[in-house]
């Protein structure tokens, strides 16, 4: 650790991810936000705190494992119903579909303005999304949400600049990343990971049906995960987020490290 580093971890504490009032997850797709963060959603609910849902794209091209015959129009409404009943399950009845197309078949910039107006409206301390930063991340959809809540996270608390993107401001304080390599903060999960399963795949079963490889394959590794951040973080099970408060976003490199 560099001591520009050192000194920062003291002189600039990152957040802790419980501190917080208003939350807003936003998904990349219907599912990503349960799978990313679905066990610290139902701690954090548990806790009394207010929890919204934004999920940007309409998960049309899921359809690995529909029925023969199924168009991605009744695909779509049929993940909207999972999503809403998966959410449920985590105690979040909040959920904003934006309904662009899955596949990145969409104006990066419309994306942008109707994440901003769902910021400004729903004025969350925290945001949290995909980390954007992964380098193995390939889907646009991924990529795309985690960099466009980076930014509007940053810009949330300017008012003319949000201004410009229709939108009012919002108090953002922080941005957490979920999916990500390189966690620095950690929630206790315990007895929730079990909700997050059941959230998973008990609702999205077009997704995860039972003779899918991925309904053995993802529990799997969300519970060696789930133990791997606790050992880390001395808390038994747990999810782990990289976090930037507010003195991190901006011009300080070492930081995001």
């Amino acid at each position: 650790m560099s001591l520009t580093k050192a000194i920062l971890k003291f002189a600039a504490p990152l957040p802790k991810i419980e501190s917080f009032q208003n939350y807003l997850f936003v998904g990349p797709h219907p599912d990503d936000i349960e799978i990313g963060a679905g066990a610290t959603i139902a701690a954090l609910s548990s806790m009394g705190k207010h929890i919204s849902f934004v999920i940007c794209t309409d998960g049309r091209y899921g359809l690995d494992y529909a029925p023969e015959g199924t168009t991605p129009e009744e695909l779509i409404k049929l993940r909207r119903q999972e999503s809403i009943a998966s959410a449920n399950v985590l105690g979040v009845t909040d959920v904003t579909f934006l309904g662009f197309s899955d596949g990145g078949f969409y104006d990066v910039n419309d994306l942008r303005t109707a994440l901003a107006k769902v910021i400004g409206e729903k004025k969350p301390d925290i945001i949290f999304a995909p980390d954007p930063s992964v380098t193995s991340e390939c889907h646009p959809d991924h990529r795309n949400a985690g960099r466009l809540s980076r930014e509007l996270a940053f810009f949330a608390p300017f008012a003319e600049i949000m201004k410009q993107m229709g939108a009012e401001s919002a108090p953002v304080q922080a941005i957490a990343f979920y999916m990500t390599a390189k966690p620095n903060r950690y929630v206790s999960i315990g007895k929730h990971f079990s909700t997050q399963q059941d959230a998973v795949f008990g609702c999205h079963k077009s997704q995860f049906p039972e003779h899918s490889p991925e309904y053995r394959s993802i529990p799997l590794y969300l519970k060696l995960r789930a133990y791997e951040y606790g050992l880390r973080s001395f808390k038994g099970k747990a999810e782990g987020f990289r976090v930037l408060g507010r003195t991190h976003m901006h011009c300080l490199p070492e930081t995001g490290n």
